[in-house]
């Protein structure tokens, strides 16, 4: 079912916090709620359709339902990771366009950070290919350390290439008073940062945060009724990359599928777009990114960087405005949410003033779910203000 133009996206909310100690998951969860509804302009009762990751407590959407006092005909706990809150928008514009619901409700949160969580995850028991990958090495560092060094076999890029991508997230992340980091650095501070994984630096991984955000879609006779900018959902795609017994490119991911799956349904192409949401667990994921969505060739994505080329009023793509997970906010799945809230605020002229593109209408968000090295979804979503 196409939903080009069948939904709406009404209300987004970030939640500040970036360590949540005095609150638990599920209240996480409500208090973004409340923000988005109350950005949108609805309430509680109005929501008939609620949308979440699988990491909630208990029976997910049905816990919070029961917590948040909901009354839903529909509901969706598909789980993908970081990639989740974003194919949620694409399926709540769908169950939209089928008369499943008129209002979606979509919360994504976590507590790494208060629990202590930390890069070394235990073997899962229950996860067949974990037994074979992580005593190996494979952690999750590790196997983008693997994606980073074949794409620069395959392509000759560099780390100065990667560093950009880091530097240009500091330049935003400046502007943002919640960003975990915001001092710039250069190009220089990231290389001369510590080696994690073998050719990333510390400065080319991700924060680690608590947090999360909600994005409220509806039907566009709603959307029409309130008092916000219209923010269009125009496509939408996703897809999976399996590890397939090993035999699988490296230096590619699920997001070549799934983007042009969104850009064909949005009757549109990457470079309409005047601003970008990208997943950022890594440097590298970015750049790959890049290349599987068609803002550059493959093989390209270092030069289409460096310089400032993603820069807000300096590249010709300016991305995550917000300082994205390299700085703001881990983008697990509460940062995936953040993709589509950031691109939203960009949509609406709503983005920091130093940061905002001028007269911003097309925008795209998309996330990795998994890891790019392993098993990963990947979602795209492209969005209009009309």
């Amino acid at each position: 079912m196409s939903i080009h133009g069948k939904a709406c996206i009404a209300g987004v909310y970030e939640h500040p916090t970036r360590l949540a100690s005095d609150r638990s998951l599920v209240q996480l969860h409500a208090d973004v709620a409340r923000g988005a509804l109350e950005d949108a302009g609805l309430r509680m009762e109005d929501v008939d359709g609620f949308f979440c990751d699988g990491g909630v407590p208990g029976f997910g959407a049905l816990t919070l339902a029961n917590y948040l006092g909901l009354k839903l005909r529909h509901t969706d706990t598909t789980e993908s990771g970081g990639s989740a809150p974003i194919l949620h928008v694409g399926h709540a514009a769908q169950a939209i366009a089928a008369g499943k619901c008129r209002v979606a409700l979509i919360t994504s949160c976590g507590r790494p950070r208060a629990a202590g969580v930390g890069p070394g995850m235990p073997v899962d028991p229950e996860t067949p290919d974990d037994e074979f990958d992580t005593p190996y090495g494979c952690h999750l560092a590790q196997g983008y350390g693997m994606v980073a060094r074949r794409h620069m076999h395959e392509h000759g890029t560099t780390s100065e290439q990667l560093a950009w991508i880091k530097v240009a997230a500091s330049h935003h992340a400046q502007h943002n008073p919640n960003a975990m980091l915001r001092k710039v650095v250069t190009v220089e501070d990231v290389l001369n940062s510590p080696l994690v994984a073998d050719p990333l630096h510390r400065l080319d991984c991700c924060v680690i945060s608590d947090g999360g955000g909600a994005i409220v879609v509806v039907h566009p006779d709603i959307a029409r009724e309130l008092k916000r900018p219209v923010i269009v959902v125009r496509g939408a795609g996703e897809a999976v990359k399996t590890l397939n017994g090993g035999l699988f490119d490296l230096a590619s991911s699920a997001g070549a599928i799934s983007g042009a799956t969104a850009f064909a349904e949005a009757r549109l192409k990457p470079s309409d777009m005047q601003y970008a949401s990208l997943y950022d667990s890594f440097t590298i994921t970015v750049l790959m990114q890049l290349e599987d969505l068609g803002f550059c060739e493959r093989g390209a994505g270092g030069r289409f960087v460096a310089d400032g080329g993603l820069i807000s009023g300096i590249g010709k793509l300016p991305f995550n405005t917000d300082g994205g997970g390299l700085c703001n906010n881990h983008p697990g799945n509460r940062g995936g949410v953040t993709k589509v809230i950031e691109a939203v605020r960009q949509a609406r002229g709503e983005a920091h003033p130093a940061v905002q593109v001028p007269d911003c209408s097309l925008v795209i968000a998309h996330g990795t779910g998994g890891s790019l090295g392993q098993l990963h979804e990947s979602a795209t979503l492209i969005l209009e203000r009309v």
